[in-house]
């Protein structure tokens, strides 16, 4: 992402993939110890509305994503490019942060203004159809964290390890801090 350049010219860190394996394996076993008090299943979409907090690595990975999905399935990726810009049509006008550059403001007012922001709206990646995401293999860390809860009462059976250090070393390595949203990282918007 740095100067003046895109998504696409960036890969995300070759450290991704542990983080992403590492997470796959911490979601599996919270889920073999929550057994049927797990309710995330195919199809299950309650939490795939609402606009959420991109990284510069969770976008640079959902971007290595829709690159795949092009030459994987051409007319899904159209699709999905499809919904992601009629998501930024619908909510282009209260965008808290540079919708030229994708980038969320941080400022006080920007961080308010986003907690409002597209929280009925489907994730751009989601089918709504069959309630499933077209991206599931590259989907954001937020994402990989819904199901079982971190820790909630005495849920711990659910909790989930979360390798913070690793993911944040990795966003060391990516020149650019700003952060988005998903509708931004699908289709290559995201500038700094």
């Amino acid at each position: 992402m740095g100067q003046c350049s895109n998504l696409s010219d960036m890969r995300p860190p070759s450290g991704d993939s542990l983080l992403v394996q590492i997470m796959n394996a911490s979601f599996a076993e919270a889920a073999k110890r929550a057994g049927t008090h797990l309710l995330c299943r195919p199809g299950c979409s309650q939490c795939c509305h609402g606009a959420f907090v991109l990284s510069p690595l969770d976008a640079l990975r959902l971007s290595a994503g829709m690159e795949a999905l092009r030459e994987s399935n051409r007319d899904l990726a159209r699709e999905v490019e499809h919904r992601a810009s009629m998501w930024m049509v619908e909510h282009e006008s209260t965008f808290p942060g540079n919708f030229e550059t994708g980038i969320l403001g941080d400022s006080p007012e920007d961080r308010e203004r986003f907690e409002s922001f597209a929280n009925e709206a489907p994730c751009p990646a989601l089918d709504t159809e069959t309630g499933q995401c077209d991206l599931y293999a590259w989907r954001p860390m937020t994402c990989r964290l819904f199901g079982p809860p971190v820790r909630m009462g005495e849920v711990e059976a659910c909790e989930m390890e979360v390798p913070f250090d690793l993911e944040a070393d990795l966003l060391a390595e990516i020149p650019s801090k700003g952060e988005t949203v998903v509708a931004f990282a699908l289709l290559d918007l995201v500038s700094a």
